[in-house]
């Protein structure tokens, strides 16, 4: 077989080399030990939470090496993708910070010096790998049409062949002539180009997963397709293309690639390339609500499957990068006690640290954790998430929180700034009903009282407070006043007294603030009460308290 002359029929545009594209991408200049990494998402619809768990794992990698994290989109597979389906990956990255240093970054966008960054825009690469292939007759045109595969898995399904595939005495088009592809070619007929693999039944390969150890696997001997009839490559062969030329050294993907590595260490040697440093991460599971089973998070049955859910939902984004480095390494947790105030990004990542096995996904764990982020943010910040989150997806609520920026901020630092602030907010979608009371149009007054407070020692209560209610009183002071009123009203003004000879009372000064503040707010647990009706103002807090005497 003349490899060159066939090299020249099947690709005759074709006219630089591989050398000319080393050229072109040179290795990268980096500090020794840095690390490269990539992810390569297909745009076929919404960011995936394992998709960011995924990517998180290449920034953070890439970050603690002092190396380079780039995003790469494998848009080859047209019949799956969706229009736009780019911008959506993005926006999703975009709203939980996870930023790239290469790659695309937005709908034609584009940053770095190793693109084009969209497979569909690198097919001149990977025709000149392609050539060079058949050139050393590492590569042949297949013209089999879907019948005659159809045949084949048949054949082999028939004779009880273990491995099914296009490979052997299977691969029809393997030994074909050079005439014999002329003819076809003359008759355009359409084909697809494979690899010659030189792999045997009887052999196995060995390499290192950098969170599994040594694997070893059948060593590959399919034929694997390189290109397809349109031109356009398989994941498998752009793989190796992109990933050679783009100078990746690691290779952090889903577990579900792991059989796929023996086909790719194939091509890195055919083509005389470096193979990565592969990292097969574990699946994001969740405990099924039926079976109470460990399965896979899954797009169709689990909304939070979806990054775009917590976006809805207003969940801050540090509340869950921090939760999905909790499940990346195991030491998270540890780190982040001994560095409270800390940045998630400045963790010390290390993939020694990863498990083998399915991470749970516990929205629960992740509520606790976004608690915890929420209230150490200032408020501030509180504010300005609140209302951005609101004008998206509470545009009423929106209104009433943001017409006096101050008040809610106000309301919004009520036992905030304090040695253990309270941690009543997960997420951004709570607060409508969790601020309600602060605005009188949402405010729902409370007819409730405490089980053992009759309605009228309730009144009796509410109007002895009313003589005495000064807004101006601090905190200390204030509480001070409402035990002043209790003895004449039957209620013990010192907790630990009343547990002595609880039957001397009618309660303790517990149950009267708690009257005072169901008045005031509808609710019997809330922040700070003093500092609630000193953001409430005299008026408001007078009539809601008169209002609710009157209800009794």
């Amino acid at each position: 077989m003349d490899y060159e002359k066939l090299a020249e029929l099947l690709f005759p545009h074709v006219t630089l080399t591989p050398e000319d594209l080393e050229q072109r991408y040179p290795p990268r200049t980096l500090k020794e030990g840095a690390r490269v990494t990539r992810f390569a998402p297909s745009p076929t619809g919404y960011l995936h939470v394992g998709g960011l768990f995924g990517a998180l794992t290449d920034v953070m990698v890439a970050k603690i090496s002092g190396g380079v994290s780039y995003l790469r989109i494998e848009d080859t597979d047209k019949k799956r993708e969706i229009d736009d389906g780019v911008s959506a990956i993005i926006e999703g990255f975009d709203a939980f910070g996870v930023r790239f240093d290469e790659g695309v970054t937005g709908f034609g966008t584009e940053k770095g010096a190793y693109g084009p960054y969209t497979q569909s825009k690198r097919v001149e690469i990977y025709h000149i790998v392609a050539k060079d292939l058949v050139r050393k007759g590492l590569a042949y045109p297949c013209f089999c049409t879907a019948e005659e595969l159809t045949q084949l898995r048949e054949q082999q399904e028939k004779e009880g062949a273990l491995i099914r595939g296009y490979f052997g005495k299977y691969a029809r088009c393997r030994a074909l002539s050079l005439e014999q592809i002329e003819e076809k070619l003359a008759q355009g007929k359409p084909y697809v180009l494979r690899f010659r693999s030189d792999g045997s039944e009887d052999k196995r390969i060995v390499f290192e997963d950098l969170i599994r150890g040594k694997i070893e696997m059948p060593e590959n001997i399919i034929d694997e397709v390189l290109l397809k009839s349109d031109g356009i490559p398989t994941y498998h062969f752009a793989h190796v293309c992109d990933d050679h030329f783009m100078r990746t050294t690691h290779v952090i993907r889903a577990e579900e690639w792991l059989s796929s590595v023996p086909k790719h260490l194939a091509m890195f040697r055919a083509c005389g390339y470096k193979p990565p440093k592969y990292v097969h991460t574990a699946q994001v599971m969740k405990l099924d609500d039926e079976t109470g089973d460990k399965r896979k998070l899954s797009k169709r049955k689990d909304p939070e499957a979806a990054v775009s859910y917590f976006v809805e939902k207003g969940f801050p984004k540090e509340s869950l990068i921090e939760y999905l480095l909790t499940l990346l390494n195991s030491n998270f947790e540890d780190w982040r006690r001994a560095n409270p105030k800390a940045d998630a990004m400045d963790f010390p990542f290390n993939l020694k640290k990863m498990g083998a096995s399915g991470c749970l996904f516990d929205l629960a764990k992740l509520t606790d954790v976004s608690k915890n982020v929420i209230s150490h943010m200032d408020a501030g910040t509180v504010y300005a998430r609140i209302a951005a989150w609101a004008k998206d997806y509470a545009p009423d609520f929106w209104a009433l929180f943001t017409r006096d920026p101050a008040y809610s901020t106000a309301i919004l630092n009520i036992d905030r700034d304090v040695p253990k602030p309270r941690k009543d907010l997960a997420k951004w979608e709570e607060a409508p009903g969790y601020l309600s009371y602060f605005f009188d149009e949402t405010f729902v007054p409370e007819n409730a009282l405490p089980e053992k407070i009759a309605r009228e020692d309730a009144r009796a209560i509410l109007e002895a407070y009313c003589k005495i209610y000064d807004e101006n009183k601090p905190k200390d002071e204030w509480f001070s006043c409402v035990k002043s009123i209790c003895p004449d009203l039957g209620f013990c003004p010192e907790v630990k007294e009343y547990k002595k000879n609880p039957e001397n009372w009618k309660g303790h000064v517990g149950d009267v603030s708690t009257v005072i503040r169901v008045a005031v707010t509808g609710r019997t647990n809330t922040p700070d009460l003093c500092t609630i009706m000193q953001c409430l103002g005299r008026d408001r807090v007078l009539g809601r308290i008169r209002a609710f005497a009157a209800s009794l």
